[in-house]
């Protein structure tokens, strides 16, 4: 069974954060990032690297994976994820994309799609839709759209 908790953006958990996840809307539209060695769809994100922040995570996978160039961030909430006992850590955040460009070629990203709801086939479905769903939320209590 796997577990999404939610916390405060700025929460110090007793573990390292591993993941930077990035809700991403571009022109009205929710971005989803396709893997080359996958057919299903999730939402921008990836590993913190060593000596890298939340933040500066977040800011560089949403442009390897989306081919942001121009966009706002912001921490929206810390989470956690508990699957068989074991207990990962990340930060959500909410991007607005300003303008894009094509998807490096560095990136693991074979395609976007710009989409008004989250798509069915997710790579992730026991997590994402609770980070999709967290950041709707947040969006309509602070009335940003």
């Amino acid at each position: 069974m796997t577990e999404v908790n939610f916390y405060d953006p700025l929460f110090i958990t007793d573990s390292k954060l591993i993941y930077s996840v990035i809700s991403a809307k571009y022109k009205n539209k929710w971005i989803f990032v396709r893997h080359q060695k996958r057919t299903t769809w999730e939402i921008a994100g990836g590993h913190i690297e060593e000596g890298e922040t939340s933040f500066e995570a977040a800011e560089r996978e949403l442009m390897e994976e989306t081919g942001a160039l121009k966009f706002s961030l912001l921490c929206i909430a810390t989470y956690s994820v508990t699957i068989d006992g074991e207990t990962g850590w990340g930060r959500l955040y909410l991007a607005e994309v300003f303008e894009i460009g094509l998807i490096p070629d560095v990136s693991e990203i074979a395609e976007i799609v710009f989409s008004d709801r989250l798509p069915v086939n997710l790579t992730y479905p026991d997590i994402q839709p609770h980070l999709f769903h967290k950041t709707a939320e947040y969006l309509e209590i602070k009335k940003i759209h």
